[in-house]
């Protein structure tokens, strides 16, 4: 059995303006979120992490990289946990894409799965695909240890959607904070949610 922490990054300032969609461009951490990886770095410090990984967008490693630093080890980067390509909707806000683009929209909150996110971007079934492939691949090559995981609020709420049998398009019903800590078991070729979206290291922010 392998014990999965499912992160999302700190903060941006996309984040905190408006809740822009960041999507695959590459958007730092701002300083609330170097904050917030800080606070969850401490809040790792006595699980005996064996691995961490993440995505390449540097909100995600800087994260990875702020934890993995207090456990003595280097964060991985892997292609297949980026967070899903949003197409015209990057750097939007909703209010935006519903008054620009209300029609593709709906159709991605009725079909996500095999919509493509502004009009251009990734299907949600590509997004599952990718992602899947990469953490079972992760939870068989650490089997019966414990590893961290730095992901996206997209990425990862589609990832438990499909990993625990609900339909795609329910996934925005997954609450997911910034470095907020979701805690699955694998075993089998199959996922167990333990904690979902928990951010007790951010009382009082």
């Amino acid at each position: 059995m392998t014990t999965i922490y499912l992160l999302r990054h700190g903060e941006t300032e996309w984040n905190a303006a408006g809740n822009r969609y960041c999507g695959i461009t590459d958007i730092p951490l701002s300083e609330t979120g170097r904050s917030q990886a800080r606070k969850a770095a401490a809040w790792f410090q006595d699980i005996p992490l064996s691995a961490v990984y993440c995505s390449p967008l540097k909100r995600a490693l800087e994260t990875a990289q702020t934890i993995a630093r207090s456990h003595s080890l280097a964060a991985s980067s892997d292609p297949r946990l980026q967070e899903i390509d949003f197409g015209q909707w990057e750097g939007r806000t909703k209010q935006q894409i519903l008054q620009e683009d209300p029609s593709v929209w709906e159709r991605w909150l009725v079909d996500p799965a095999d919509t493509q996110a502004g009009q251009c971007g990734e299907t949600a079934a590509a997004v599952c695909s990718r992602v899947l492939s990469c953490i079972n691949e992760l939870s068989k090559k650490h089997e019966g240890e414990s590893l961290l995981i730095v992901g996206h609020n997209t990425v990862n709420r589609l990832f438990m959607a499909d990993s625990l049998g609900m339909p795609l398009s329910h996934y925005r019903k997954l609450e997911q904070y910034n470095t907020g800590i979701n805690v699955l078991k694998y075993t089998e070729g199959s996922y167990r949610l333990i904690h979902w979206n928990m951010a007790s290291h951010l009382e009082g922010e």
